[in-house]
């Protein structure tokens, strides 16, 4: 069964009412990689009577009150993405495609969806029961924040949204415990991974400079930025306090990551792997395609790419499901329906970091004085592709699976740091899992703008280049490989955007497509570059730009006109 959307569904489950609503800017997939439907089953596993109001009219009480007002609380999503990144462009033209809406147009997701939602949730429900801030979108804009499409400060989402409750990161182990304790009438106060609004401090919370000083003050934002960040892993994080007005957000250290039998019981539920009935007639659902056979191998990264919020909201700690849970699943798609033999994608925020962590990570918390990979991979991090590359054959051993591919991000820089596995690794990517084309994410060439993403040099890649045209060759496989560039990056100039041409041609051999103009997104070190015209970590002035002419004019210099 699908969770219901409509009160005819309620009936013939024999229902009279839900427990709990999720509205989501999203349409209703039924899959392991779609937020709401991920948490709807579970609260469903746990007892919990879960309907979904997928993409609601936001010009009328209809959809909004169609299946009655919930008994525990509303959960509120923008959806995937974030809505101001899903509706406009870096260069703030309004996008007419959304992968998440039936028809592929970008017609049913509202600007600022959090914050119009739980609007129009308490306009036809006056004094309703709590409604719940997650997603992405919330969990990014959790404190006050850089806002590029108003180019403001903007207060934590919970204030303008007026909800009772913001939930950040993986929320699943979370949402359980909200409808336990509304349940059984019990405070909501210092859930750990969520923010309220109070009056007091509790005791040991570390306080952030306040919204008025972040809003007036580049530098006061940059220091709140730091310390936000270093309190995100749940080995180490204290509690934060940040002043908003006459009001204070809390934010509640978030709660010890899933372990990998959690993972593995989230990916047995029983997922449809389809989009709801009601949509039949309404046109594809472009993310359905990517999705609905695709295997979530991790979650989580230890790359900390300054341009990237997964370390913020998935963690730094990278956790995975058993490979007895993944090819059960794998066994489990041949089965269904729609299967063609074709498993279109193996991983996670980065397809190869699946099966080693470092223990001191586990043990003590991330480091804050270095990184796991930058400005090179660290001693401790045990890189070890052996794992990844025997579930990879495995796979595609399963009788009834004709293709296994790797679609999501390959670190190329940790492929070629492993000395003891990752040729072999390399050997079963290349010769069986790419699609014709593997896509890298290499966002620049040159060291100055490289150093500012967080990213080492370009060594690493020529080496992982060579090797794989070499494998290609001797496989009797006419294989390509793409590249994602950024332009306009904090301290990108218009010679660098010339100089990664150059790199391009000379090295690379290729004029760029895949061109994408920085967004300055909240939650990342790269929107306080952006914001202050600085490097957070040195302190040095850089040059930002910010007019759209010269944005387009780097992306055009690249050749992404």
């Amino acid at each position: 069964m699908f969770l219901p959307m409509s009160r005819a569904e309620i009936n013939t489950l024999g229902w009279d009412e839900v427990d709990v609503i999720l509205v989501s800017g999203d349409a209703y997939i039924d899959a392991p990689q779609i937020g709401i439907a991920v948490l709807g089953r579970v609260l469903m596993h746990h007892g919990y009577r879960v309907g979904i109001i997928a993409q609601p009219d936001i010009t009328t009480a209809q959809d909004i009150t169609q299946l009655g007002e919930p008994r525990l609380f509303w959960g509120v999503s923008a959806g995937s993405v974030d809505s101001m990144v899903a509706n406009y462009t870096a260069l703030k033209k309004k996008r007419r495609s959304d992968d998440y809406t039936p028809g592929g147009k970008n017609t049913r997701r509202p600007d600022r969806a959090g914050i119009v939602y739980s609007n129009l949730i308490r306009s036809h429900f006056k004094h309703t029961v709590p409604i719940v801030l997650g997603g992405l979108e919330a969990s990014l804009r959790r404190i006050a924040h850089y806002d590029y499409w108003n180019d403001t400060i903007r207060r934590s989402l919970i204030f303008d949204a007026k909800a009772d409750l913001l939930v950040y990161g993986m929320a699943e182990r979370t949402v359980v415990e909200i409808a336990d304790r509304i349940r059984h009438d019990t405070a909501l106060h210092g859930l750990p991974g969520t923010c309220e609004i109070a009056r007091t401090v509790p005791e040991g919370y570390l306080s952030l400079p306040s919204f008025e000083e972040v809003r007036e003050d580049p530098d006061a934002f940059m220091r709140m930025y730091r310390v936000f960040y270093e309190n995100t892993d749940p080995v180490t994080a204290r509690g934060l306090v940040q002043a908003h007005g006459d009001r204070l957000l809390l934010q509640h250290p978030p709660p010890a990551y899933e372990s990998g039998d959690e993972l593995d019981a989230i990916a047995s539920l029983p997922f449809r792997r389809d989009a709801h009935p009601f949509y039949r007639g309404k046109g594809r659902i472009p993310a359905l395609d990517t999705i609905r056979f695709s295997l979530q191998t991790h979650r989580g990264c230890y790359g900390e790419c300054n341009f990237c919020a997964i370390a913020v909201h998935e963690g730094r700690r990278v956790r995975w499901r058993s490979e007895r849970s993944i090819l059960g699943e794998a066994d489990a798609l041949t089965g269904h329906p729609h299967f063609n033999g074709i498993i279109p994608d193996v991983g996670g925020p980065t397809a190869n970091m699946y099966g080693f962590e470092c223990a001191k990570k586990i043990g003590s918390g991330a480091c804050t004085e270095k990184r796991c990979m930058y400005p090179e991979l660290c001693r401790q991090l045990p890189v070890d592709h052996s794992r990844y590359t025997q579930l990879l054959k495995k796979l595609r051993r399963i009788e009834g699976v004709r293709k296994v591919f790797v679609a999501s991000g390959i670190r190329h820089d940790l492929v070629m740091g492993d000395a003891r596995c990752g040729m072999a690794f390399m050997e079963e990517l290349v010769r069986h899992h790419v699609s014709g084309q593997l896509k890298l994410a290499p966002e620049h060439s040159e060291d100055r703008v490289l150093r500012r993403m967080g990213k080492g040099g370009s060594e690493a890649l020529l080496d992982f280049r060579q090797r794989f045209f070499s494998i290609s060759r001797n496989a009797g496989k006419k294989q390509f490989l793409t590249y994602y560039f950024i332009a306009a990056y904090p301290g990108s100039e218009e010679g660098d955007m010339h100089a990664l041409r150059r790199f391009a041609a000379r090295d690379l051999g290729i004029a760029p497509e895949q061109v994408q103009v920085f967004t300055p997104t909240p939650g990342t070190w790269a929107s306080v570059m952006y914001h202050t015209g600085r490097d957070p970590f040195t302190g040095e002035r850089l040059f930002v730009e910010k007019g759209l002419r010269g944005k387009r004019r780097q992306k055009e210099i690249l050749g992404g006109g």
